[in-house]
């Protein structure tokens, strides 16, 4: 399972990428603005600091919700860097502008995914990733985990390679939840992932073995 994290901030993009086990970035203009990145030009040069920091896949999110300019502005945010991953939509538009991209060679990510029939049109349509909102879902009262694994019964019937990244993770239980039915990729905030770290019995244990080795000194 690859572990992103989803923010805008360089600090918490560095902490992860030294803890060993970040594998990619995603961010959206919500989170850009949470850091006070706005303009264009400043969204952009973010990008390339974040793809400066982490060895993985960066997601780059399209404004445009017209073909024409998901085009464009995919084109344009491809050319940043290599890690770059074209972020679009899931409209009818974001699905033509997904072949459009496939067909070019360029990667993408179908975000904003609630139902296994869009999950089933951004594979058809060549989607690298497929990001469906599990926490979003759960604030509705509806099973996140569910959709996960309704997708990858999909996917695994068909072979599609289209990567399910579980998007709008919440805490840590999601990503183990993740794991057991079958996501291949995380995304959540660094709080969630370091969550995984702590346990009672590692701290009471890791406080014993110091305490007796004291005893002997």
């Amino acid at each position: 399972m690859k572990f992103f994290i989803d923010t805008a901030n360089l600090d918490q993009i560095r902490d992860a990428q030294e803890l060993g086990v970040l594998d990619g970035v995603t961010t959206n203009p919500s989170l850009m603005a949470k850091e006070g990145i706005t303009g264009k030009n400043n969204i952009l040069k973010h990008y390339v600091d974040i793809c400066n920091i982490v060895d993985g896949d960066v997601s780059a999110e399209v404004i445009a919700t017209d073909l024409e300019g998901m085009i464009s502005e995919g084109e344009s945010l491809s050319e940043l860097h290599e890690q770059i991953v074209v972020k679009v939509p899931m409209i009818r538009d974001g699905v033509k502008a997904l072949k459009y991209f496939a067909d070019k060679g360029i990667r993408t990510n179908c975000t904003l995914v609630f139902s296994p029939g869009q999950a089933l049109l951004a594979a058809k349509a060549g989607a690298t990733y497929v990001s469906p909102f599990i926490g979003r879902l759960d604030d509705i009262s509806t099973d996140g985990l569910n959709l996960i694994s309704e997708i990858r019964h999909i996917y695994d019937n068909y072979g599609y390679e289209t990567e399910i990244l579980a998007a709008s993770i919440r805490h840590t239980m999601h990503i183990i939840d993740c794991a057991k039915v079958g996501a291949d990729v995380m995304t959540g905030p660094l709080s969630a992932i370091e969550g995984l770290l702590k346990h009672p019995l590692t701290d009471i244990g890791l406080a014993k073995f110091l305490a007796d080795y004291k005893k002997g000194n």
